[in-house]
């Protein structure tokens, strides 16, 4: 069992982790051992622990990735927001798999990150705590675990926000990519589509990609162009804000 005096008493971090694949944006969840809900990954901070490391840490257990593009977006911390209802057994449940029973009483309040991956770099990985871990299609995500929907809304918010202003497209797909893909990833963060024409015509305006010698394979219809990003025209376009909506 884990010694919880090596961790900070009242607080935990929930992580909301997007992921792109197949034109959808995705979400890891896990499958809860104690109650069969679906959770975020989240986990607790070390005594000497920085936040942000805490954060990496427990990403990095859920995917075997290190150095994940995360931010911090928001603080959780309704009074109500813990399970006080949990039964005896399922608290039982709980201590065995991990910490002390009277842990899990005490009020917590999360801070929440949102993390960016590409899709097929990662290994999800269940915790102590859970059953299963795996992708979920944004759009098909029901109830989940406390407070976790609020979590989940609240990054979603705070990713379309930003969207102008953080490497988000570099972050959510693999390093070539068409311009139809590149599109489709705004339309499933932005939840609607997008004018084909005028896409092109601002994304191409903001001269953040480049053009690549080679073109995407297997398609049904005329090969499309590949490109990447410009790293360096990329982040000072974000610095300055990438100009108008979509």
């Amino acid at each position: 069992m884990v010694n919880k005096e090596n961790y900070l008493a009242h607080i935990s971090l929930d992580c909301v982790l997007f992921g792109f694949h197949e034109n959808q944006l995705k979400v890891l969840l896990l499958k809860m051992k104690h109650n069969q809900q679906w959770a975020l990954a989240g986990g607790f901070v070390k005594q000497q622990e920085p936040i942000e490391e805490a954060a990496s840490r427990i990403l990095k257990e859920r995917t075997g990735i290190n150095n994940i593009f995360l931010q911090q977006f928001y603080v959780f911390s309704n009074p109500d927001r813990s399970e006080l209802h949990l039964n005896t057994d399922q608290l039982t449940s709980i201590s065995d798999s991990n910490f002390a029973e009277d842990w899990f009483r005490q009020r917590f309040i999360s801070i929440g990150f949102y993390a960016l991956v590409e899709f097929s770099q990662v290994t999800p990985t269940p915790d102590p705590l859970s059953e299963a871990c795996t992708w979920w299609d944004l759009e098909e995500i029901g109830s989940l675990m406390m407070d976790h929907n609020q979590i989940l809304l609240k990054a979603l918010e705070t990713l379309r926000m930003q969207l102008n202003h953080q490497p988000i497209g570099y972050n959510l797909l693999p390093d070539k990519f068409t311009i139809p893909e590149l599109q489709r990833l705004y339309e499933a963060i932005l939840g609607k589509k997008l004018d084909r024409r005028n896409f092109q015509r601002k994304i191409m305006a903001y001269n953040i990609l480049r053009k690549l010698d080679e073109r995407r394979s297997g398609v049904a219809h005329k090969a499309p162009d590949l490109y990447s990003f410009d790293l360096e025209k990329y982040h000072q376009a974000l610095q300055d804000g990438l100009r108008g909506g979509w």
